[in-house]
């Protein structure tokens, strides 16, 4: 298992898990200081709600990916337990086959959706991209509604904003979570198809009883290598 944790997937690992931990952290510390602006000195953080909101959005489409990763989802396994290892490990494969196809669809929309906000051309096509809408209209001048601009981000300006300053923190940024998070959904899926096809694995999402079966199935193979 230490092996899980070296290289680019390592490295993808460890930049996930603190992503989610910071968000956490954060989603606590503005909430706790709306709340005592408000009842204590009775004020109130403008950007706080809004904050919050695209803070959980990040932390649930981040998650998705995290919980495929760690077999987190919620799932069905009793028929896949009535079944022998071969017919098993076909109903494995065709569930996440079907899962990569919704994700790169998932993925082809979210781009499609975020690239105006990033002054990039979409891709063409309904399903599939065919190429780059090249005659789509840039939203790179739209902005969240409190969330303030920051310093840091001034950059972004000149950059796809044709030099116009930003009011409010420009929807590109926010909005950048939806490729991000389904892009690392499809890689997510992609590992446990290899995870299948090697046999580390017969199922997508396992109870904890099977998780502890795998586990100690590793640990043989490992001692037999």
């Amino acid at each position: 298992m230490s092996g899980a944790r070296t290289g680019a997937s390592g490295v993808i690992d460890q930049i996930e898990e603190s992503v989610i931990a910071l968000l956490l952290g954060l989603m606590t510390v503005v909430t706790f200081a709306n709340v005592i602006a408000r009842f204590v000195f009775n004020s109130n953080i403008l950007w706080a709600l809004e904050l919050t909101v695209f803070m959980f959005a990040w932390l649930v489409l981040l998650g998705a990916s995290y919980a495929v990763k760690k077999h987190a989802h919620l799932g069905v396994d009793a028929i896949l337990n009535m079944l022998r290892p071969g017919p098993r490990r076909v109903l494995a494969l065709i569930s996440v086959a079907l899962c990569l196809i919704f994700s790169l669809l998932m993925l082809k929309g979210a781009y499609d959706y975020w690239a105006v906000f990033a002054d990039l051309p979409p891709t063409s096509g309904r399903w599939f991209p065919t190429g780059f809408d090249t005659t789509a209209r840039s939203q790179s001048f739209y902005e969240v509604q409190d969330v303030p601009m920051v310093g840091f981000l001034a950059w972004l300006e000149p950059l796809i904003n044709y030099d116009e300053e930003y009011e409010k923190l420009p929807k590109v940024v926010p909005y950048l979570v939806l490729p991000v998070s389904m892009l690392l959904l499809t890689f997510r899926f992609a590992q446990v198809a290899g995870q299948i096809l090697r046999g580390e694995t017969d199922r997508m999402v396992a109870s904890h009883e099977v998780e502890d079966d795998l586990d100690e199935m590793r640990a043989k193979h490992e001692e037999n290598d």
